[in-house]
């Protein structure tokens, strides 16, 4: 049978865009195996209709994680066999060039965003020259890469001269026999319910800021549903300014328990700051989140993000950050009921029109090169 081995740096347990991928790959006929790590905080893995291994690693992050990280991928990849390789962002890169040149597998690129534009890099000059050579030197040898969004994908076409195929993150219908409600989750009935979701909850998202609005609104629960680097810190700000009662944070959850919460909530937040070129140019899963679970949104007036908003008319954009901005702005949106119900209403339309049905054709044209 033919293989196909996907290889990414996270755990596996909540990334929607490679588990969409490894679906498409099954229903061409592949044998896929997806390829991870696991660390000390990791749930147990999902079941799913593919197989997946995560690898321990000594390291959990630092220039050590990643080297030791590249070299075990390298090795695990040398000792299997494939048809193709699917390398899911520049982390994971290398090794699969490597071994492409090497074993002659095809090889599919997919660039979840810019790398070398992250916030966690860009201001660390050898890190980010690191990253930059090995992007350098594989990207215009590459023939077959996708990314999330067109921004995205024309800023490495007019770098490298490489055609690449944009495919967004939008999440399949879900067709659950049973919602579960607000008291199932535990949640009050008398209070609006904001929603901040994610794995990457990270510095220059806007949720710190988000946090403190909290304490200039009355009648809202603000749901924190994933993980991050300023998780802790968020906790600390909710305890520091007594808002303990008005906050309340889930750890990452499955695709399907993600769901519940979220079509539970009444506005979805997405307040990523324009401070770097990746987020400016970001898509994210939350979006379209959002938009499945029939929920406006509030955000920031991202390119990308903006767009989607704006042609659709599903929700408002907010250009600051400071704590009582995002206070008057979220009370701003429930005191228009009208306008409300008319996002609502459009939510309908875009969840028809943005279909991964639809979407997913794009990737099912560049895995059929290779099946």
């Amino acid at each position: 049978m033919k293989k196909a081995i996907v290889s990414v740096i996270n755990d596996l347990v909540t990334d929607q865009r490679v588990n969409k991928t490894c679906i498409v790959l099954s229903d061409l006929g592949f044998e896929v195996l997806l390829v991870g790590r696991v660390k000390k905080d990791s749930p147990p893995l999902p079941t799913r209709n593919y197989r997946m291994h995560r690898m321990r690693l000594l390291f959990e992050k630092g220039p050590m994680f990643y080297a030791e990280y590249n070299i075990r991928l390298f090795f695990f990849l040398l000792f299997r066999k494939a048809r193709l390789l699917v390398s899911n962002d520049l982390d994971t890169l290398l090794p699969n060039f490597i071994i492409h040149k090497i074993k002659k597998p095809a090889l599919v690129y997919d660039s979840h965003e810019l790398f070398t534009e992250t916030p966690e890099v860009i201001h660390r000059k050898f890190v980010k020259s690191v990253w930059e050579r090995i992007e350098k030197m594989i990207f215009p040898k590459l023939t077959d890469v996708i990314t999330v969004s067109d921004s995205i994908a024309k800023i490495f076409e007019d770098k490298y001269s490489v055609p690449v195929i944009v495919v967004r993150n939008i999440p399949p219908a879900q067709n659950y026999p049973a919602l579960k409600s607000k008291q199932e989750l535990n949640l009050p009935e008398d209070k609006k319910i904001l929603i901040l979701q994610g794995s990457g909850i990270n510095i220059q998202r806007g949720a710190e800021e988000l946090v403190e609005s909290m304490a200039f609104l009355k009648g809202y629960l603000l749901l924190i549903v994933g993980g991050g680097d300023v998780i802790d810190t968020l906790k600390q700000i909710s305890k520091r300014l007594k808002l303990v009662d008005k906050i309340r944070f889930f750890p990452r959850q499955s695709i399907d328990n993600l769901y519940h919460y979220t079509r539970n909530a009444d506005l979805g937040l997405s307040l990523d700051k324009d401070t770097n070129l990746n987020y400016r140019y970001s898509l994210p899963n939350k979006l379209f989140d959002y938009i499945h679970a029939g929920i406006p949104v509030l955000a920031s007036p991202l390119v990308e993000v903006g767009k989607i908003i704006d042609q659709y008319k599903i929700g408002s954009t907010i250009t600051e950050h400071q704590p009582e901005q995002i206070a008057h702005k979220i009370e701003e949106i429930f005191y228009d009921t009208k306008q409300f119900a008319q996002w609502k209403e459009n939510l309908k339309f875009a969840e028809q029109e943005l279909n991964w049905d639809k979407e997913k054709q794009n990737l099912v044209k560049v895995f059929s090169k290779h099946a």
